[in-house]
């Protein structure tokens, strides 16, 4: 029986004949089409001793041409897809941290559609400098001497340890070595970066007296670093920039400082918590800081570094520079990014990351009425949607413990135990043609509505749940 069921599978190459087949091969080329095939074939053949005379659907020519395009389809989708985050958590690590202003979307389309003067001195027809495209907006941003950028805030910690303290000791407050996401430690980059790291003081409270009694000719330069995802509170001391300036200001050592997510402007403006701002620390002599490009900064992923010209002169030599330094088109989102905060008036409406945390309930609760209408029509009576009150969080490390009030919408069974129900539903939502990333909490599938912009388009494909 198995032998006759396996004799009438068709052959490969007579599905590549097959009129249909020659489409897909002009769309696809002859060989992935065959990939898909033979796969396809392969697949049914290992059917075949379990289910026996049922594959007989399966053999025929319309369900392996399916099979194939669905095959086709999926090998030529992209991996990296957008998403509806409705997790809560506004810069989320895992969903691609800031949404990008318009313009610099549109910069990025720009210069990647054809070539552009990236090193090249339009004027001078010579060579140039592609930090030149963001040197001096981060300069009057911040008021430092000079800046260059890399590709990543971790990317610019290495650098800068490497190029002024290698071989040398790099003092540290105990209570600022810290840990982030995907095992990024000060004391491991400390040792890849080629220094010798000194912990001083206690893990909650370092004295400036601290820093100057471990001063010695090893030293290299001392570190500050934002502990931007956690805190420290009770019994605590911690020695600012400008106690550690003054209390070695006659070793004439430099002083660097990691800011982490860092804020080019006062967040307290729009009733949020307070972050350290860059220009604060360059103000109170901080030689180098460093802080991240695509955190509450809303920009592409990079590490800026500004400070001393002569300091930033030397980090720029170092050849590791070149293995961290940006491309074109992630230069051109962040100038694009930068241009904005020249208009601080504006900033928090046109740049996303910061229209998603400004957002007042008010508005998020509007969103939530005309969401929640439409998912009560889809769903039908056998699911509980309800608005409740939640707390969103800014998130990659910045303001932990800091929530902003919120609204989302709540979906549970009503007739069964949520259990394995909720998994059902998330993988649904998740289903979509733009997938829907929420969370699941206290018995429901909850979607915090803050960082949800395109409702009619979120609300249109709706329609394609299927529960």
């Amino acid at each position: 029986m198995t032998k006759s069921i396996l004799a009438s599978v068709p052959s490969i190459d007579a599905i590549l004949r097959l009129d249909a087949t020659i489409v897909l091969i002009e769309e696809y080329g002859r060989t992935l089409v065959t990939s898909a095939i033979r796969e396809v074939i392969n697949n049914i053949r290992a059917k075949i001793p379990e289910i026996g005379e049922n594959v007989r659907p399966l053999i025929e020519k319309p369900a392996i041409l399916s099979d194939v395009m669905h095959f086709l389809y999926k090998a030529t989708s992209p991996t990296l897809r957008p998403v509806y985050n409705l997790t809560g958590t506004v810069l989320h690590t895992n969903l691609g941290r800031s949404v990008m202003a318009e313009e610099a979307v549109e910069a990025m389309v720009k210069v990647a559609k054809g070539f552009s003067n990236l090193e090249y001195d339009i004027v001078s027809g010579k060579r140039g400098d592609r930090d030149s495209h963001i040197d001096r907006l981060l300069c009057d941003l911040t008021g430092a001497e000079a800046a260059t950028v890399v590709n990543n805030n971790a990317a610019a910690v290495l650098l800068v340890l490497n190029s002024l303290a290698q071989r040398k000791e790099v003092l540290v407050s105990r209570g600022e070595l810290i840990e982030i996401g995907g095992a990024f430690r000060i004391p491991d980059i400390m040792s890849r970066a080629g220094c010798k790291l000194v912990e001083v003081g206690t893990t909650n409270r370092t004295h400036p007296s601290d820093f100057n009694n471990a001063i010695n000719a090893k030293t290299g330069c001392l570190m500050k670093v934002h502990t931007s995802n956690y805190i420290i509170q009770g019994f605590t001391k911690e020695v600012s920039a400008k106690e550690m300036l003054e209390g070695t200001r006659d070793h004439s050592l430099p002083l660097i400082e990691d800011l982490g997510s860092g804020s080019l402007i006062d967040l307290t403006r729009f009733g949020l918590p307070h972050e350290p701002l860059v220009k604060d620390s360059i103000k109170a002599g901080v030689d180098i800081v460093m802080f991240s490009g695509d955190k509450l900064l809303g920009g592409p992923q990079a590490g800026l570094i500004v400070g001393k010209k002569d300091l930033i002169s030397k980090i720029k030599k170092n050849p590791m520079k070149r293995a961290m330094r940006l491309d074109k088109v992630s230069i051109a989102a962040l100038s694009a990014t930068l241009q904005l905060y020249l208009n601080p008036d504006k900033i928090a409406t046109r740049v996303p990351t910061l229209r998603f945390l400004t957002k007042t309930v008010e508005e998020i609760e509007q969103t939530a009425k005309v969401v929640g209408q439409r998912l009560n029509k889809v769903l039908g009576d056998e699911i509980s949607i309800n608005q409740v009150e939640c707390l969103s969080q800014i998130g990659s490390g910045s303001l932990p413990v800091d929530r902003l009030p919120s609204i989302a919408l709540s979906i549970s069974p009503i007739k069964s135990k949520p259990g394995s129900k909720l998994k059902k539903y998330a993988e649904s939502f998740r289903a979509l043609p733009i997938p829907v990333i929420g969370r699941i909490q206290d018995g429901a599938l909850v979607f915090d509505l803050r960082c949800l912009d395109d409702v009619e388009e979120f609300i249109m494909q709706l329609d394609e749940l299927k529960l």
